[in-house]
């Protein structure tokens, strides 16, 4: 069995505000109003994130997507066409530099709203290998 993620939500101040920019910068569909009270982004045909109006300070939220070297470098125009600050970690401060430790690109933003994005070409989050990590289950 395949198993993936088919939606997340995400918890802001102004869903309509967040979802729309997200879906301008990443460059896919968002629609105003959908199932429930919730302002979906389409990320692709498998994964849509589902805005959601929080009336509290949401707490840090971090959705990280993997893009290719083309994509990466169209969303990081929109994001400089914006005015988005942007940093090479996920904390500290805003050094407007892009991190290519991992090999490949990434770069994170946090929009007003708490959510903390990342887009990145070479994934640093995989798992060993599995028969690895089968060895370190406590199998006796």
């Amino acid at each position: 069995m395949s198993i993936e993620l088919d939606h997340l939500i995400v918890s802001v101040r102004d869903k309509r505000a967040s979802a729309e920019l997200l879906a301008f910068l990443l460059d896919v569909p968002w629609r105003d109003s959908a199932v429930g009270h919730f302002v979906p982004v389409y990320v692709n045909d498998g994964l849509t994130l589902e805005f959601d109006e929080t009336k509290t300070v949401p707490t840090l939220q971090h959705c990280c997507f993997r893009v290719s070297e083309d994509e990466f470098d169209a969303i990081f125009s929109r994001l400089l066409g914006r005015g988005i600050a942007y940093r090479s970690t996920p904390m500290g401060s805003v050094d407007m530099t892009v991190n290519t430790w991992s090999g490949g690109k990434n770069i994170y933003w946090e929009a007003p709203e708490g959510v903390l994005w990342e887009i990145l070409t070479v994934s640093y989050a995989r798992q060993p290998q599995r028969s690895t990590q089968l060895k370190d289950v406590g199998r006796s």
